[in-house]
């Protein structure tokens, strides 16, 4: 089981400059999902005049899916100067893979808890920690995509983008570096060191 938490207003609206496209997952039943919260924040988006469209839907880490769907909405996205996900880490993560070089942005965090976590058909995987970085690593999760989960750029010792670690796994840093380039947000890379707070899932687990 894992929990989604609607980041707070102060960084979402600091992240949504433009207009924006959202996509609310409502998918497994291992996820609780704020819904009362993510409605009032876009129902202020849509009072403002900054939402091109608003996709509500189940299972956006099913690929295949998710491709269908969203091409149903492509002139809405295109318009869009962002797009605002609304999931756990690995819907973000199959969405910003998709729509490279849109910026892709999470807008919750993902707590874990104990029990079944559910499946997902990608490979891409969120280390539920409480404190999602996605938003300054352009979609790519540095703590599931790097063997040392490091949070504050690459180690150093990757040999033709591999990892040191694991030779048959690309360097996530390097990924995340080609991602944020991809999509015009190198800048991203001059933001303040980020500490990792480990009490975001720790507390909760107790």
């Amino acid at each position: 089981m894992l929990i989604t938490e609607l980041k707070s207003k102060e960084v979402l609206e600091s992240l949504l400059t433009g207009k924006v496209f959202i996509i609310n997952c409502h998918g497994c039943k291992e996820v609780s999902f704020p819904e009362k919260e993510a409605e009032e924040f876009e129902k202020e988006l849509l009072a403002a005049g900054k939402v091109t469209g608003i996709l509500t839907t189940d299972y956006i880490c099913n690929p295949e899916n998710l491709q269908v769907r969203l091409e149903r909405r492509r002139a809405m996205i295109d318009e869009a100067d962002a797009v605002l996900v609304l999931s756990c880490g690995v819907g973000v993560q199959t969405v910003a893979e998709y729509l490279t070089p849109k910026p892709v942005f999470a807008g919750c965090d993902t707590v874990r808890l104990p029990g079944f976590q559910g499946v997902t058909p990608q490979e891409f995987d969120c280390g539920q920690c409480g404190e999602c970085y996605l938003n300054y690593t352009g979609g790519i999760c540095p703590i599931t995509a790097c063997s040392k989960s490091l949070v504050n750029g690459q180690c150093g010792g990757s040999k033709n983008g591999k990892c040191e670690v694991d030779p048959n796994m690309e360097c996530g840093w390097e990924r995340i570096y080609r991602r944020l380039e991809a999509t015009g947000r190198l800048d991203m890379l001059k933001c303040p060191t980020q500490v990792r707070n480990f009490a975001t899932d720790a507390e909760v687990t107790k």
